[in-house]
């Protein structure tokens, strides 16, 4: 699982001279030869390339494209490419050209609507339709598959953002699952007390220094953080100076990780029972049970409480998409692989692979611990919210990351960090609106 690109702002001038330099006479042809981990794009009969970010899914998409040849005739084929920002930069490169893949990994929400605004995806309007007509499509997450009124992608997975903790170490400390802010609270003074880090928190890689910004501003104020990634509400509201500092008094009572710790190291640190919990997305079951992590005996999940009671219930919902080239050279294939992805019998196989959630609401997830946070989204009635790195604007989501990640390290105070992303955020919009007119 990646981000889908969230170079540093010291890095934006080298990424952009790269992409010009790609652009050049044979720039594309090599990139995709000294970028992609498998074959070429070129067609190679029974199959549909996937160009890919992640490499550590390419046996779930065989394993997924195993069924979808039984339906459709055509197994998958991933082409993973390990560095995100040269992804990024392949696909944006070749994507109106003979050397598109068949089908793009990308994220949806705004980073999709940019994509398409450059032309060269196909509509996926119809697809869409016969989805949601089987009940196979959850249709309030079709607006982050769209531009301008028509559909360019359909959900690769659907993960939520949840606090995953050690039973062990709950156990021994006579805790449980926190259901309250205030529950929330004591656990993490109790966990501190006895010498066990309560939060992972960390900026490496730049994009998870959102993650504890959208939990505490969405268990604030869920409406408030709808407006706010619309761009009809401000950073120095209420609500996100409330959120801010919220973060900034955990950080000072030592409730959480260096900024430093990379994410990677979280379900080992889960285990050791240095940490007590992680907030990520549900697909990093995949880590737990990567380090002998069993889901429900030694590890469980929460949503994170609101901060107040009368908070409405929400969610942090994250969904990758697959998105079609126009000028794919096995065009016909792909259409019907991407119309027969969301088929339960794949969708059964690829959510075991990843341990989560399937992107069809029809499907549960064969994981104890994604399955019961499933039936407390439907119980609760949780208001599903589109992860802040997709948003709003790239360019407006990747500078206040690098200003959240700053505030981590103790470089700007909470009010000074807000002031910054909220003259971005004036900036960025109008720049968006500008391009839209």
């Amino acid at each position: 699982m990646t981000a889908s690109g969230t170079p540093r702002r010291a890095a934006a001038p080298l990424a952009r001279r790269r992409f010009l330099a790609g652009m050049t006479a044979g720039g594309v042809t090599l990139a995709v030869a000294g970028c992609a981990r498998g074959t070429s794009t070129s067609p190679q009969p029974g199959t549909t390339s996937i160009a890919n970010d992640n490499a550590t899914w390419d046996e779930g998409y065989r394993s997924a494209g195993r069924e979808l040849e039984k339906i459709t005739g055509y197994a998958l084929r991933p082409l993973s490419n390990p560095s995100v920002t040269s992804y990024q930069q392949v696909v944006q490169m070749t994507l109106q050209t003979s050397k598109a893949s068949d089908m793009v990994k990308w994220a949806s929400g705004y980073q999709l609507k940019r994509l398409a605004r450059a032309g060269g995806l196909t509509d996926l309007s119809g697809v869409w339709a016969q989805y949601a007509a089987k009940g196979w499509v959850r249709e309030a997450t079709r607006e982050t598959m769209s531009y301008d009124g028509k559909v360019y992608g359909v959900p690769l997975y659907e993960s939520y953002y949840v606090l995953f903790y050690s039973k062990p170490v709950f156990r021994k400390l006579g805790l449980s699952a926190p259901s309250s802010w205030a529950e929330l609270l004591h656990c993490a003074d109790v966990l501190k007390r006895n010498k066990i880090t309560p939060f992972l928190a960390s900026q490496v890689g730049g994009w998870p220094a959102i993650e504890w910004f959208q939990e505490l501003v969405t268990k604030v104020d869920p409406r408030f953080y709808q407006r706010l990634v619309a761009g009809e509400a401000s950073y120095l509201d209420d609500a996100a100076r409330q959120a801010m500092d919220i973060w900034h008094d955990f950080m000072r009572k030592g409730w959480m990780t260096s900024p430093d710790f990379d994410q990677v190291r979280g379900p080992g640190a889960l285990k050791a029972g240095t940490v007590g919990m992680f907030l990520h997305g549900t697909w990093q079951a995949q880590g737990m049970s990567a380090v002998g992590m069993k889901p429900g005996a030694d590890y469980g999940a929460f949503i994170l409480p609101t901060v107040r009671p009368s908070v409405p219930k929400s969610v942090i919902t994250e969904s990758g998409v697959f998105a079609v080239p126009a000028r794919a050279s096995s065009h016909a294939a792909a259409m019907r692989n991407v119309g027969a992805w969301l088929d339960p019998s794949v969708q059964r196989v690829w959510s075991d692979f990843l341990q989560d959630s399937s992107a069809n609401p029809t499907v549960r997830s064969s994981n104890p611990v994604v399955a019961e946070l499933q039936r407390d989204i439907a119980r609760e009635r949780r208001l599903p919210l589109i992860r802040y790195w997709e948003a709003s604007p790239p360019s407006l989501i990747q500078g206040n990351s690098n200003d959240l990640g700053g505030f981590m390290a103790g470089q700007t105070s909470p009010a000074t960090t807000l002031r910054r992303m909220q003259e971005r955020a004036q900036d960025e919009w109008a720049a968006w609106r500008r391009d839209e007119a």
